[in-house]
């Protein structure tokens, strides 16, 4: 049975979205909990040549909406990066969630040899569908995920791997 490239990138990129999500909450928590300024965790970097995690946050949900639209052959929609609050990234995920579920799955398989163009920072690429998802969509969207979860894990908010992976497909958890 063929691989489907909608099964490989949309639900995984939904479910990671979730436990982005998850850890945002309780990254909020922990700053309520501690009488620490939400404004703090949310500028707080790993080093200071790196986005801060509000910045990291909309670059995963920019990853996500822009690969799922550019295989589905669609514009990507176009959010400003305005937000500034534990609850607008919520929001934020929540609409990226919402884009992702009504991408046409058969045009995102259809695009597994389609060559896909996109800008990555100054510079223009070309990949086949296949080879967009495997090197560059994914790999790039699970590092914003994981360099949030860094940053608030470094915060001292209590998470661990299990709040990055999230529930997984098949369990009860």
């Amino acid at each position: 049975m063929p691989v489907s490239l909608f099964d490989i990138c949309i639900p995984t990129c939904s479910r990671m979205l979730g436990s982005l999500s998850a850890i945002l909450d309780k990254g909020a928590a922990h700053a309520e909990a501690r009488k620490i300024d939400p404004a703090a965790l949310l500028q707080a970097r790993l080093y200071p040549d790196m986005f801060p995690l509000a910045r990291q946050v909309q670059i995963a949900s920019d990853a996500a909406k822009g690969g799922g639209s550019r295989l589905a052959g669609i514009d990507t929609p176009s959010w400003p990066d305005n937000e500034t609050s534990f609850a607008e990234l919520q929001a934020r995920i929540a609409k990226t969630q919402d884009f992702l579920r009504s991408l046409d799955r058969s045009a995102i398989d259809a695009a597994a040899e389609r060559e896909i163009t996109f800008k990555a920072g100054k510079t223009t690429r070309t990949m086949r569908g296949s080879e967009y998802v495997t090197a560059w969509m994914l790999p790039n969207f699970f590092f914003h995920v994981t360099t949030t979860h860094a940053i608030l894990r470094h915060n001292g908010v209590e998470i661990g791997k299990m709040d990055f992976l999230g529930k997984l497909p098949g369990t009860s958890v």
